[in-house]
């Protein structure tokens, strides 16, 4: 296949990719603003936000079955119109029923975006024979700054719901779908395009091989949510910030975030997977120390910047690293593995909270920490056939397009 509708693929993905960063930045960051909506009480608000991570989960796993029948680009080109009407859909109800059910079609949609998404991503990172799977993660991080960017504007500017998202859906639903045309999956290594997910894929994915990738993806997550959901709590009631200051960290975190992923694919093909894997666990787990030890919220800041350059290289990492575990069955191992992604963000928040209400927020971050670091322990996940993708060395390039 030629090198143009190679790098439209690329191109294409990337897109997709952006769009659900603007998606989801836009539910999370405006979570205080459909709790008003639809009346939901304090008590039942963690039973919604629950739902989402618990059913995204669901979905993920469907559509391990359902690209054993179909194409993930099939899956990823309908998925994305859906998360997107379900977020108006949750802006535009008045009925506690239709938040539930704009949620619920919220949740199960994107595991199956999600999901698609980053198969399709592993399966062009083999196709190019480099990393590019952290650029396509950037993508992600450059959508959710500009997603959260329109969220503040609404509610600075107090836009309804619907007014503050229809603009992106009537915007972005159309460019992603039409980019989906030129969606393209690299051939499976050890299989045909049409035969590398079947029956005999499935049952070829080790969980035991795969346990030390879902660890690592759920500890990523948990020291992710830790930022998203305590981040402001903790520089405003710990630190002693304003409540303007403590706005700042969480936005530092998303540019690091995407700095960091701007740049790691060349990391990882200088320096190999392993390494880079082991620096980001190394900064995390210090950028937890320095948040955990701040004298104030300048220094507790800069922890949470340097958990974000640490942090934003783990997860794209982990989903090619089961790529490069399971060549022939790699639609199936990220599909499980996108799993522990929820698995994480579900465990990641109440469990700081629990910690930091009993004991305090302080020693509560030396929990992420250790977890974090403890991804040093299964770095050597990462370098099955590392070298595929290290030091220039470039595999034939086959690929699948539709």
């Amino acid at each position: 296949m030629t090198d143009a509708r190679l790098r439209h693929g690329r191109a294409s993905l990337a897109l997709s990719f952006f769009v659900q960063g603007v998606t989801f930045a836009l539910l999370v960051t405006r979570i205080p603003a459909i709790q008003d909506r639809y009346g939901i009480s304090d008590g039942l608000l963690p039973v919604f936000l629950a739902a989402v991570p618990i059913l995204a989960g669901a979905g993920s796993v469907v559509t391990e079955k359902v690209v054993a029948r179909v194409r993930p680009r099939v899956v990823l080109r309908w998925a994305q119109p859906v998360v997107m009407l379900a977020l108006l859909g949750a802006g535009a109800g008045n009925a506690l029923w239709e938040a539930a059910l704009a949620l619920g079609v919220f949740g199960l949609s994107v595991g199956a975006l999600d999901a698609s998404m980053n198969m399709m991503g592993v399966s062009l990172q083999r196709a190019y024979g480099r990393s590019i799977m952290l650029g396509f993660h950037a993508a992600y991080s450059l959508g959710g700054i500009a997603g959260a960017s329109m969220a503040w504007a609404g509610a600075h500017w107090d836009l309804s719901l619907l007014v503050s998202y229809l603009p992106a859906v009537v915007v972005l639903l159309p460019v992603a779908f039409i980019g989906s045309r030129w969606y393209a999956e690299g051939a499976s290594a050890e299989a045909d395009p049409g035969e590398s997910q079947g029956k005999g894929a499935a049952a070829s994915v080790s969980f035991k091989l795969l346990m030390p990738l879902c660890l690592v993806m759920s500890f990523a997550y948990i020291g992710d949510s830790t930022v998203s959901n305590w981040s402001a709590k903790y520089l405003q009631d710990v630190l002693g910030s304003s409540e303007q200051l403590s706005t700042v960290p969480y936005n530092v975190y998303m540019v690091t975030t995407l700095l960091g992923r701007a740049v790691g694919d060349f990391g990882v093909r200088r320096f190999g997977a392993v390494a880079v894997v082991r620096s980001g666990s190394v900064l995390a787990a210090a950028g937890f120390g320095v948040v955990a030890l701040a004298g104030g919220a300048w220094t507790g800041m800069l922890g949470f910047t340097m958990l974000g350059l640490g942090l934003c290289v783990i997860v794209p990492q982990t989903f090619a690293a089961a790529g490069r575990m399971f060549p022939g069955a790699s639609d199936t191992a990220v599909a499980r593995l996108n799993v522990f992604n929820y698995v994480g963000f579900l465990v990641g928040s109440p469990l700081v909270g629990a910690l930091g209400d009993a004991w305090s927020y302080r020693g509560a971050m030396l929990v992420p920490m250790v977890l974090v670091l403890a991804t040093l322990v299964y770095a050597k996940s990462f370098g099955a056939e590392s070298a595929r993708y290290g030091g220039g060395h470039e595999r034939p390039r086959t690929v699948d397009v539709g």
